[in-house]
């Protein structure tokens, strides 16, 4: 429990011992064009009972999926979630654990690590899964470092239809590690096999792509497998849409090295800022450069099976100059769920969500298509998701589409301006035929609204 100085002598003892006199003497160094020059706009304290009908209130004026049919993907995604998941990883026993260290006390918890593991290989075809990712984009990052090694140099090849989000971590992490980031142009919405072929070099250690894109649509993973690997780089896969796994060609069969990307769909419901799980599956040859955890099975001294972590290359647990990972927080209770989502759907049940996914999101899009104004970006296949260039720009679009509670799709506008007025939708299981239907009738009313006026 830390310190807190509770009078005005006790504040003084501590500022002389760090050597200034007043607080404003420890601000100084801090540029006052970013201080807060005035009083926080804080109302008086409450009593208990005014302050939770204050929140209650306040809560109410979020826009939240029970109210509301949402179209908005993006990295993020709304799909129906079994109601035996949030009964049983929100158990004591599950919900209070942390990081299983002592074995001999966390069975439970690091079974079900093992299986998280176990069905993360089963779906992305690779063949060892860690323990667990803060989240998807980081797990981006960290298939990168894996790429460029200790030494942080090289170049780092990435398609310009991965999430703006990962791309954004990416360049932060080059700019931190030193290894060059270099982006790769698009052809219709999907990776130019053109500009792949003239980037890559004897330097290169890395190609990234993202299956399916941003834009919902499918990637050549075998052309860009082929290219990648007439090089030395290793070919990695970012999946922000896991349930697409259920339909789509797993990346290990197709020659992936690395796929690592963001769990939410299976099993974690949609919140402001989160919650994200990451997860991180490669081939067996890097087993020992994986960052994170391993959880694997054991025998005892008795015979009976048991759970144990069997790699941490994390620096906490290992040398830190031998240690490839600082990533330090355990998504277990998020991977339990996401265990647990799987196992309740089961290998028919995951196939079926990914083609009702598939299904309604092509309803969807032959729909919007028809009305007029509206233009598909993109001739590629895709999955659940899809660009439409719009007659209004996304953001009015939008605030219409609020007001008939409807959320609609993510505004491309400002991370690919030369797609002019565009919008990306998801359409997921969770999405009926009258949402969909409502939608095109609110797209075609606000449109043709517009147009009288």
């Amino acid at each position: 429990m830390s310190y807190v100085p509770n009078t005005a002598a006790e504040q003084q003892e501590m500022l002389r011992a760090v050597g200034v006199e007043t607080i404003e003497d420890l601000l100084k160094p801090i540029s006052p064009e970013v201080r807060l020059q005035r009083a926080l706009a804080l109302p008086k304290a409450l009593p208990e009972p005014d302050l939770r009908r204050l929140m209650l209130r306040m809560s109410e004026e979020n826009a939240d999926l029970d109210h509301y049919a949402s179209f908005l993907g993006a990295g993020s995604y709304e799909h129906i979630i079994p109601s035996v998941v949030p009964h049983l990883y929100k158990r004591s026993e599950f919900y209070t654990s942390y990081t299983p260290y002592q074995p001999e006390i966390s069975q439970g918890m690091l079974q079900a690590i093992y299986e998280f593991q176990t069905m993360i290989c089963q779906i992305t075809g690779m063949d060892v899964a860690n323990a667990s990712m803060y989240d998807g984009s980081t797990a981006v990052v960290e298939a990168a470092l894996l790429a460029v090694g200790p030494a942080g140099v090289g170049d780092v090849l990435v398609s310009r239809a991965l999430d703006p989000q990962y791309r954004a971590t990416l360049r932060t992490y080059a700019w931190a590690r030193g290894f060059t980031y270099r982006e790769i142009g698009l052809e219709d919405g999907a990776t130019s096999l053109a500009d792949l072929e003239a980037a890559l070099t004897p330097q290169t250690k890395a190609v990234i792509i993202q299956q399916p894109n941003f834009f919902g649509v499918l990637e050549d993973g075998r052309a860009i497998e082929r290219l990648t690997h007439k090089t030395s780089a290793l070919y990695v896969v970012a999946i922000t849409e896991p349930a697409s796994l259920g339909v789509i060609t797993a990346p290990g069969e197709y020659g992936a090295d690395i796929v690592a990307g963001e769990g939410q769909s299976l099993g974690s419901p949609l919140g402001y800022g989160g919650p994200a799980l990451g997860f991180f599956a490669s081939r067996d040859q890097f087993v020992r450069r994986l960052p994170g955890r391993l959880v694997g099975k054991t025998v005892d001294d008795r015979g009976q099976e048991g759970y144990v972590l069997t790699l941490q290359t994390r620096e906490q647990h290992i040398r830190r100059e031998r240690a490839t990972s600082n990533i330090c927080t355990n998504q277990a209770l998020l991977a339990l769920a996401t265990t647990i989502y799987l196992a309740a759907l089961g290998k028919a049940g995951f196939r079926e969500l990914g083609v009702q996914c598939l299904r309604k999101a092509h309803y969807a899009h032959d729909r919007i298509a028809r009305i007029a104004g509206y233009r598909p970006l993109f001739t590629h296949p895709y999955f659940d998701e899809f660009a439409i260039a719009t007659p209004l720009p996304p953001e009015q679009l939008n605030a219409a589409l609020r007001e008939r509670g409807i959320i609609g799709g993510y505004d491309l506008s400002a991370d690919y301006p030369e797609l002019g007025d565009a919008m990306l939708f998801a359409v997921t299981e969770a999405r009926t035929r009258e949402d969909i239907d409502a939608l095109v009738e609110a797209l075609e009313e606000i449109a043709g609204t517009a147009n009288v006026n």
